[in-house]
């Protein structure tokens, strides 16, 4: 099961948007052997395309031609019509195209992080801003920057316990402000406090001693 089914199982509205996606998709469509213009393609004025992270591509509830997949799979530029019209569904994913990955040797930090402001500038500007809870954070990281050592992994739910940190950002008017978090947390703590907020019943390889990140609200 993923996040996306048990949200569905309760009724509740999501989307994930991905830049780029719509442009794949025609792309996908080229004859075999013939070189990709977007998928996986770092020449100039390419998105980059990554399908590998499209999480949800992966699932046969969400292959192609499935009404899931139309309704729950769409592209950056819907997710930007959306917040703008105040039509956001109650959870959304955003993923960036791979040029604003901010991913050593083939973009860089200044795009993407401006790319991010640009996006949390108009979701400030969004009519479902006063509800809203968005949490910007990254897939991986080499550790260089950190000055600090993994946690050990003793009382975590399996041998290999935490790794180096990565950057999460909360960002709410439902945020504790000037706040920092020590909470232990991992990727799966997103999952954790969106199944908790709605109720859902729990997915299978959450760590149970990772935070859900409500201590970094005011709630």
């Amino acid at each position: 099961k993923t996040i996306g089914d048990t949200l569905s199982a309760k009724g509740v509205s999501w989307a994930w948007y991905s830049g780029g996606w719509n442009a794949a998709l025609t792309d996908s469509q080229l004859p075999s052997g013939t070189k990709r213009r977007v998928i996986y393609n770092r020449d100039a004025g390419s998105p980059m395309f990554q399908p590998h992270h499209q999480p949800f591509n992966y699932f046969a509830r969400f292959a192609p031609g499935t009404p899931e997949r139309e309704r729950h799979i769409k592209d950056g530029a819907d997710f930007m019509t959306a917040i703008d019209a105040g039509l956001l569904p109650q959870v959304s994913f955003y993923k960036p195209a791979g040029v604003f990955t901010e991913h050593p040797s083939y973009t860089d930090l200044a795009q993407g992080d401006a790319h991010i402001d640009q996006v949390l500038q108009r979701l400030r500007k969004s009519p479902q801003w006063a509800r809203m809870a968005i949490i910007v954070t990254y897939d991986e990281n080499g550790g260089f920057w950190d000055h600090a050592p993994p946690p050990k992994g003793v009382g975590w739910s399996d041998r290999w316990g935490p790794g180096t940190r990565i950057p999460a950002i909360v960002i709410s008017p439902f945020a504790k402000q000037g706040h920092i978090d020590s909470t232990p947390y991992d990727t799966t703590s997103i999952l954790k406090l969106i199944t908790r907020r709605f109720d859902l019943e729990a997915l299978p390889g959450v760590r149970e001693k990772a935070g859900d990140l409500s201590a970094a609200f005011r709630f």
